[in-house]
């Protein structure tokens, strides 16, 4: 059993330990039902405290049994729930910590809840496409209001116990866990001697009478109509939370029932828990043990001040850690530290941080010259212009003032790992770390494992990675990595399609309509053209038998750069980001197309959709057969924190397995018998997987 019972002066004590946040997995159920009942049956007791061991209450469903039997094995929460409106002895759940999801079920089942100050309360299971599903909706708003609950139950969010003094809490207790459970003991002793009926939340009236519950209800529900129109759970919890409003509580129950059922299997739902879950197994790096030895980072240098190395600096500094950033002149040093003032400066306009938590964070960012002012540093992030040479240089240098036992960085989006580790005498101290721009906003941190990288030092950057609010995904060394390698066959299918008959404006509405934050063409006029023509240019002269659009290539010699020349695939005004149709871009292209004898041809959105996405899934699943990325969800990762791909659709291998492979494959076989087929070649595994009836995640 994952629960300690015991008695002490004649209240019986269950004590939840199931670490590390004591989940309700099917044995821990099994406790709390066993104890409850044997309880019931000791005249010697007379009253219960629940409690949990360790560093919480309760943070709810067990993860660990996520799709496997133990998860819907009797007892259910809702069996254990049943089990306290039966007992005729006063429970009181002491809560510490953490009560959240089907924990916080659990306490407000209980007939009282005390806790400690700062204890986090939620029910955040519309994260994950869900909603409570054991009586949450309807007893926490006959507890703290229907506005109120609506507020958690719709968002999830978390609230401190001691704003809930009064309502869901009867008191709270100063001090650490052992002072809760003896003022949580003497306190259920107290309730049992006063004797009379004890309090259920299934029996609270909602009073209404002002109609301000079925306003706050019915703004709700507009809310999530407008803002999140992809996603069923929030109008479900809507929902849920007006039948507690306007029905008997038995029937509110079995309504809020009936939609977790239907949320259950809703495409959504899997998208979110599929996400979910692949966040934790991307930490997890199967040949490093979770006791790997790690260096300590307490000083950081950033090599370059332009937009990216800004960034970076910026996100160390969040997070407390003091980073020296360096460039090879004052004037460009000064722009860098002009720009994240600027940055700190909008934030505290917004009220994103006060302005001492600004100065704070600018204080921890000191700007040099001289590369011997990175000598102290214990991990230098090199975040120079993308090209090798350049980089090379930077390595060679690094490798002279660096101390020993300094972890040496590249922000690389595409170049060899190893080739710049080769320019050093510490290859085992080389890692990528690639830094999405915003870096200090974009939350994806692309861990680069070259061949030769310790595990120490992966396992260092994977844990200081999660302490600068980074999810890190590890991919091994090819040309652009994960991410960026499975864009060039996306962005050259929207290239094609353009040279074919498409407009710029047409596949960015289909794709954005599908959910992409952003379409191929404004992705790139707003990362640079001239970016992507460069990397062209490069892998043409290895590759010399690769084969391009060329469409991209005439913009650029025409200059059009993106937003930063206010013209690229779209005009753009001064000083205004908006994209607007380029009747230059379109006579440009028209030109392009009679000047090669081509026809157009109508696209409908549907195509774009598929041949954009299956682009990404076939490349996506060679990435996978040679190794370059762990697991399909890793993958998944990479687009949904990093690329803008629809979080309600689950990335793209998951997506994939959504649709059915045989689909995706036979698809891609359509397409190979096309123009430019020879972009088309099914990838081994998806052909492997889809003639086994598989899909990518498991």
């Amino acid at each position: 059993m994952s629960t300690v019972y015991e008695v002490r002066d004649g209240v019986a004590v269950i004590t939840l330990d199931n670490p590390p946040v004591n989940g309700l997995g099917h044995a821990t159920r099994a406790g709390i039902a066993e104890g409850l009942a044997k309880a019931q049956g000791d005249d010697q007791v007379r009253a219960v405290v629940l409690i949990g061991a360790g560093k919480a209450f309760s943070g709810g469903a067990d993860i660990r049994e996520f799709n496997t039997p133990k998860a819907t094995q009797s007892p259910l929460l809702v069996d254990v729930i049943t089990a306290l409106d039966a007992c005729t002895k006063p429970v009181v759940a002491a809560i510490h910590a953490v009560a959240m999801g089907g924990g916080l079920e659990l306490a407000l089942a209980c007939h009282y809840r005390v806790g400690l100050p700062g204890a986090q309360i939620a029910l955040p299971e519309v994260k994950l496409g869900l909603l409570p599903g054991a009586g949450g909706t309807q007893r926490l708003p006959r507890a703290i209001g229907v506005a109120r609950a609506l507020d958690m139950v719709v968002t999830g969010r978390v609230v401190k116990s001691e704003a809930l003094v009064g309502t869901l809490f009867s008191t709270i207790f100063e001090g650490n866990r052992d002072d809760l459970l003896t003022g949580a003991i003497a306190f259920a002793r107290n309730i049992a001697s006063q004797g009379g009926a004890l309090p259920r939340l299934r029996d609270v009236a909602i009073d209404d009478a002002d109609g301000s519950a079925q306003a706050a209800i019915d703004a709700a529900r507009e809310k999530v109509q407008r803002e999140q129109p992809h996603f069923p759970a929030p109008q479900k919890c809507v929902a849920a939370v007006e039948a507690a409003l306007q029905r008997p509580f038995d029937d509110g129950v079995k309504f809020e029932r009936e939609c977790f059922v239907a949320l259950v299997s809703s495409p959504e739902s899997k998208a979110l828990r599929h996400a979910f879950l692949g966040e934790r197994a991307a930490a997890k790096i199967a040949d490093v043990p979770d006791d790997t030895p790690m260096r300590t980072i307490e000083r950081v240098a950033v090599i370059g001040a332009g937009t990216m190395g800004s960034g970076i600096a910026m996100t160390f500094a969040n997070a407390g850690i003091p980073v020296t950033l360096v460039d090879t002149t004052d004037a460009a040093l000064s722009r860098g530290i002009e720009s994240m003032r600027g940055n700190y400066a909008r934030a505290v306009t917004r009220g994103k941080l006060s302005a001492d938590e600004a100065k704070k964070r600018q204080g921890r960012i000191h700007g040099s010259t001289d590369f011997a002012a990175v000598a102290d540093a214990d991990l230098i992030v090199e975040a120079v212009f993308e090209e090798m040479a350049i980089k090379q240089v930077v390595f060679r240098e690094l490798d002279k003032v660096a101390k020993p036992g300094a972890i040496l960085a590249s922000n690389t989006s595409t170049l060899d790992l190893d080739a710049l580790a080769a320019t050093t005498s510490r290859a085992q101290d080389v890692i990528g770390m690639h830094f999405f721009s915003p870096a200090n906003v974009m939350r994806l941190l692309e861990v680069v494992r070259g061949a030769q990288t310790g595990k120490d030092v992966l396992a260092t950057v994977m844990k200081l990675a999660k302490r600068i609010g980074k999810l890190a995904v590890v991919a091994r060394v090819c040309d652009g990595f994960i991410g960026n390698r499975m864009l060039e066959p996306y962005f050259k299918q929207s290239q094609w399609m353009v040279e074919q008959g498409a407009s710029p404006a047409q596949v960015d509405a289909a794709i954005e309509r599908f959910g992409f934050a952003m379409g191929p063409f404004r992705t790139s006029d707003l990362a640079g053209n001239d970016v992507s023509w460069a990397i062209r240019k490069r892998r043409h002269a290895e590759h010399p038998g690769i084969v391009y659009p060329k469409i991209a290539d005439v913009l650029c010699e025409a200059g059009r750069y993106g937003q930063k020349t206010h013209a690229g695939w779209y005009d753009y005004a001064e000083g205004d980001r908006a994209p607007r149709e380029s009747a230059k871009v379109g006579q440009m292209i028209d030109d392009y197309r009679k000047a090669n004898g081509i026809a157009p041809r109508k696209f409908s959105d549907d195509e774009i959709v598929d041949r954009l996405v299956f682009a990404l899934v076939n490349e996506g699943a060679k990435v996978l057969a040679d190794g370059t990325a762990a697991r399909a969800s890793d993958i998944d990762m990479v687009y949904l924190n990093g690329y803008g791909f629809p979080l309600w659709r689950g990335g793209p291998m998951h997506y994939a397995d959504a649709v059915g492979l045989d689909k995706v494959l036979a698809r891609v076989r359509e397409f190979a018998q096309e123009a430019h087929g020879e972009d088309w070649v099914p990838a081994s595994r998806l052909v492997e997987l889809a003639d086994a009836g598989k899909r990518f995640n498991g």
